[in-house]
């Protein structure tokens, strides 16, 4: 591609107009190739952003950016995947991939790291002493033809293209663009060689999308984009206005998961979650049999705990390892200043406050909470335990909690799944892809 032909691509997109196939394609074969530099895409990132893509370009650039790098291919036509968009005590991957796998549903899940406040599944795993994610193609899929299932790093021989239009989006403020949003998750997905995914939206303070408009958005515009592709698709969209499990930080986070698996402990809200996640990847794979008395069987059974750990082992993890992970002795309680009943907790504070605590403290410090909100409690009363710190982390932690003295409004925590057929919801998605005001400033949803 010319400068010249570069800065009519740009203008074209600056006045309105929507960009074709080959046009996506030439731009990111000269981006890649570094025959374009930074100014000309940023100004076409922010056209973009601006203007709004249409569904068709979304897709053009999907396919580009697919191209730009090695595709993969499961074995197995049954092979699925998950992405979340991200949250705070977000462990259901954890817990949802081998109990998909349990079920005799391959899963090969590509995972990624923490994104601010929110953590990331690479991380939560490699708090396991000797876990390995960072696995060639060839042993990643070795592994799920083994086990069940695997989770693993990207690999860099995969959508290279989407990386470098990333880094730029974040140096640009251009992040937030249903388009590019889309054509990044979905680029990724399909050059991971699943041959059905579920994604998982996360909306709410705690979420990178405020609202469950925007969400339901996003998760039509996902699952019409990787439907173009031949890849069969479904999208929860699930609140993450407080806290989604009870641990949050990245060690405390694999214990919850394990303790979950085992039958040890269960929260409530990580396990309805869970529950509807492994529902929607078993019926995307075609699952053959009652759904429900499936995965309650691959938990009551211990196939989904066993399944974990021979996930573990084929991908490192040293004998008895996951069984040795505990949190720190050392930590403080936060704890209730009034009496009353908890209405909120502030999900972005706390993810911080983890964070911190984990690079400073190490994998096996973090938060847990005590109470939800609807819980009455009383002054002294625990609000959560912190690992890893001290009293004045603990009154930080204690001010993420509002109490008042009526319970709040319960909210809901599936607002809704994302099954239209193909040409309702590639309607509905390039109508929203190319409506102003796509998503909210500074949102990003590529996280996972």
């Amino acid at each position: 591609m010319t400068d010249g032909e570069m800065r009519r691509a740009i203008a074209r997109k600056r006045d309105g107009s929507a960009l074709d196939d080959a046009t996506y394609a030439a731009v990111v074969s000269a981006a890649l190739a570094g025959q374009v530099d930074d100014a000309p895409l940023a100004a076409l990132l922010m056209a973009c952003v601006l203007r709004g893509m249409t569904f068709e370009e979304a897709r053009a650039l999907t396919s580009a950016f697919v191209a730009s790098g090695e595709t993969l291919d499961a074995p197995d036509p049954r092979t699925v995947d998950k992405h979340s968009s991200g949250g705070v005590a977000d462990t259901a991957s954890l817990i949802v991939v081998p109990l998909v796998a349990a079920c005799g549903i391959p899963v090969a899940k590509l995972s990624g790291r923490a994104l601010g406040h929110t953590g990331g599944t690479l991380d939560k795993l490699e708090a396991i002493a000797g876990v390995r994610t960072d696995l060639t193609p060839e042993r990643f899929f070795s592994i799920v033809a083994k086990t069940g299932c695997a989770i693993a790093a990207q690999s860099a021989r995969l959508v290279p293209a989407d990386k470098k239009f990333y880094a730029l989006r974040d140096r640009t403020a251009t992040v937030p663009s249903r388009g590019l949003i889309a054509a990044s998750i979905v680029s990724k997905k399909i050059a991971g060689g699943a041959h059905a995914i579920v994604y998982d939206v996360k909306v709410g303070r705690g979420a990178f999308t405020a609202g469950a408009a925007d969400g339901r958005a996003l998760a039509e515009t996902l699952v019409a984009l990787t439907r173009a592709f031949g890849r069969r698709a479904l999208a929860l969209v699930t609140d993450m206005d407080e806290p989604l499990g009870s641990a949050i930080g990245t060690g405390l986070e694999a214990i919850e998961a394990r303790d979950f698996l085992r039958g040890v402990r269960r929260d409530a809200r990580l396990g309805a979650v869970c529950e509807a996640l492994g529902a929607a990847l078993l019926r995307v794979a075609g699952f053959a049999g009652d759904i429900s008395v499936a995965l309650a069987d691959a938990l009551a059974s211990g196939r989904a705990a066993e399944t974990f750990e021979r996930m573990l082992a084929a991908q490192g993890a040293e004998s008895g390892a996951l069984a040795a992970l505990a949190p720190l002795d050392a930590g403080a309680t936060a704890r209730a200043a009034r009496a009353g009943y908890v209405t909120e907790i502030d999900a972005v504070a706390l993810g911080e406050q983890a964070r911190d605590l984990v690079v400073a403290r190490g994998s096996r410090a973090g938060i847990v909470l005590a109470v939800r909100p609807g819980d009455r409690v009383r002054a002294g009363d625990a609000l959560a335990r912190v690992y890893g710190g001290d009293a004045d982390s603990a009154s930080a932690v204690a001010r993420a909690f509002a109490l008042a003295d009526v319970p709040a409004a319960a909210r809901p925590l599936v607002y809704g799944e994302i099954d239209a057929v193909w040409e309702a919801a590639a309607e509905a998605a390039s109508s929203a892809v190319a409506a102003a005001g796509e998503s909210p400033p500074g949102s990003t949803l590529e996280s996972r």
